[in-house]
């Protein structure tokens, strides 16, 4: 697995992947900002949205790369902007495609994150994911504190209310 940073380029180069992985996490249930049925067009403005981020400076994306070169995961490095805030920075929207799932993606995009974090100079990370989720163990894995839950805080498709759990790393110079 060949996890990269996508420069705006690539993003849109990519984009059909990009939007195939995020039907694809949100398909399987992932509390990811979408709901299923989630529709081309929502998927391809949101990835639109990211090359923009990327190419402003505010966002990193990675993107993992299975050996045929297919993308069969991405994760998000969300730059804090503000003065006070630029020690700061939020990871999001780890995803994995379910043919990869359980073969270490999540694991090195986090890393590749958290490498990312470092060179950038942020030594605060944050993050959040529906309690319960299996991510949480990949997080506490990798050394991510809790750092509390706020209950009915995400919404599934079928309606209900779930609580999310925020999680924490103090990444060290």
């Amino acid at each position: 697995m060949r996890i990269i940073t996508l420069t705006p380029a690539e993003t849109l180069l990519a984009e059909r992947a990009l939007v195939a992985l995020l039907r694809d996490a949100v398909d399987s249930g992932a509390s990811i900002g979408f709901l299923p049925p989630l529709a081309e067009a929502e998927a391809v403005e949101y990835w639109r949205s990211v090359g923009a981020a990327v190419a402003e400076g505010s966002r990193v994306l990675f993107a993992a790369r299975d050996p045929a070169g297919e993308v069969v995961g991405s994760a998000q490095l969300e730059l804090a902007r503000r003065a006070n805030g630029r020690h700061r920075a939020e990871v999001a929207k780890v995803m994995v495609h379910r043919r990869a799932r359980r073969q270490g993606v999540g694991r090195d995009l986090m890393l590749a994150a958290e490498a990312e974090a470092r060179r950038l100079g942020r030594s605060t990370l944050v993050l959040d994911t529906r309690q319960g989720d299996p991510s949480e163990i990949l997080y506490r894995s990798l050394g991510w504190e809790p750092a509390g839950q706020i209950p009915r805080y995400a919404r599934s498709a079928d309606g209900t209310l779930h609580t999310t759990a925020f999680y924490f790393k103090l990444l060290e110079a």
